[in-house]
């Protein structure tokens, strides 16, 4: 194949793929792809906190039961029971209710997703079979932390350098 055709090849390969780049760059925005992170990683939490209350500051159960008989954290040496099974299932529960809203509203945002994050690492140490899934929860937290703003934080500026900055 001559030299000439085999350019004309390779710049229509690279005109196509700048095309489907440019078009990617428009469909998934950054900002946009965190708050669809955001969502993504509340959910599995939100459902959880739900199923664990009976009314208003009531927790049904079924959740103490499983803080106080089924769930147990695998570590050397273990598994060890979780500690005030009651205490604990009542500040999971309550976690996986106002983490997940704020991370919704984008308002304190690396704060509720480091939450999450640090509660994934218990879920994984609690059921460490379903490692694929807490891995995908822990790099929706990562990736939330990172940037964003599509978020009330954003235009509070809590997440912004330049507010800590005027204020020394």
């Amino acid at each position: 194949m001559p030299p000439q055709v085999i350019r004309n090849v390779w710049h229509a390969i690279r005109r196509v793929v700048q095309r489907v780049n440019a078009i990617i760059e428009l469909i998934a925005q950054p900002s946009f792809t965190q708050f669809v992170l955001r969502i993504a990683l509340a959910t599995p939490f939100w459902r959880s906190g739900i199923s664990k209350w009976a009314g208003f500051l009531q927790l049904n159960d079924v959740a103490v039961l499983l803080f106080s008989d089924e769930f147990k954290l695998h570590l050397p040496g273990g598994p060890y029971s979780f500690p005030a099974p009651e205490a604990t299932a009542f500040l999971v529960a309550s976690a996986e209710i106002l983490f997940p809203i704020l991370l919704v509203l984008g308002l304190v945002t690396r704060l509720a997703a480091s939450a999450l994050l640090v509660m994934t690492l218990v879920v994984e140490l609690t059921v460490p079979d379903g490692w694929p899934v807490h891995v995908t929860w822990a790099a929706m937290a990562l990736g939330i932390m990172a940037w964003g703003w599509l978020s009330l934080d954003h235009w509070f500026r809590f997440e912004q350098r330049e507010w800590f900055a005027e204020r020394q």
